[in-house]
């Protein structure tokens, strides 16, 4: 428990470090030559890389080698992903970075250790509020060092957030048709690092995600269903961050509300 602890510890250290000296200087900051385009309605930012190599030799000091699976050098070279099948660090160096190169919140910083496919420790930090949520797992999910227990909004219908942008067209209408009816909808946040606090905090009560890569929701769903929530596959299966082409992840406030919006869910197909 003590090397736990003690991991925790450094870790948690880590991203207040890399959040005031690596990100928050270039918020609201940021020159034209500091932002370039990823891909199609995805940015990287000169705070993404710099974080991303603060944590890559922060997290080599806390656990020397074990392999970490960053999400700008995994774009840089695909075989990084390689690593997600045995023990690795899963790092989003600025999850968010839409919403950062906007001038706006919210964004973080998320970290995973995954061990055979599976995320067991992970952490989830707002650069802003500096809440930090931290799970382990069979230990329980806590925010700033608060076991936390998830909570529905109570709200008729349910909250939901769906995210949309990187559904086909055809699967993004029948979510339009036979799921969104169903509740009150909410914007996302573009910040999965938000979003799975939104799940457990009362905020929202379900969400649907389509492109489920490693970094945006190893800590998540090992710390919400540490919470109580529930995260899962649509058809039941459990999240693998070894998984990375898989599309679709649905995730709730508690496993009532999972199994309402899964069974909507499947009729889709």
């Amino acid at each position: 428990m003590s090397d736990v602890t003690a991991v925790h510890s450094e870790v948690g250290a880590l991203l207040r470090k890399v959040s005031e000296e690596a990100i928050l200087p270039h918020y609201r900051s940021l020159s034209s030559h500091e932002v370039h385009a990823k891909a199609a309605d995805d940015v990287v930012t000169i705070a993404d890389h710099k974080s991303e190599e603060m944590l890559a030799e922060g997290l080599a000091s806390i656990v020397p080698g074990l392999p970490i699976v960053g999400e700008e050098a995994a774009h840089d070279d695909p075989s990084v992903l390689d690593r997600l099948k045995g023990d690795c660090w899963i790092v989003d160096p600025l999850d968010g970075t839409r919403n950062f190169a906007s001038g706006k919140p919210p964004f973080g910083i998320l970290i995973a250790m995954a061990s055979g496919g599976e995320a067991h420790t992970g952490w989830i930090y707002d650069c802003l509020t500096r809440r930090l949520c931290v799970a382990a797992k069979g230990r329980g999910a806590f925010i700033d060092e608060e076991r936390l227990t998830a909570r529905a909004t109570g709200s008729t219908p349910p909250v939901a957030a769906i995210s949309l942008v990187f559904m086909e067209e055809a699967r993004r209408e029948a979510v339009k048709t036979h799921i969104a009816p169903r509740y009150e909808l909410t914007d996302i946040p573009y910040c999965a690092a938000e979003q799975y606090p939104r799940l457990a905090l009362g905020v929202n009560d379900a969400s649907i995600f389509e492109r489920t890569l490693a970094w945006d929701h190893a800590a998540g769903v090992l710390w919400l269903n540490e919470a109580g929530g529930k995260v899962a596959r649509p058809d039941g299966s459990p999240y693998r961050v070894d998984e990375w082409d898989r599309l679709g992840l649905i995730g709730a406030a508690s496993p009532a509300l999972w199994d309402e919006l899964a069974e909507l869910y499947a009729k889709l197909d």
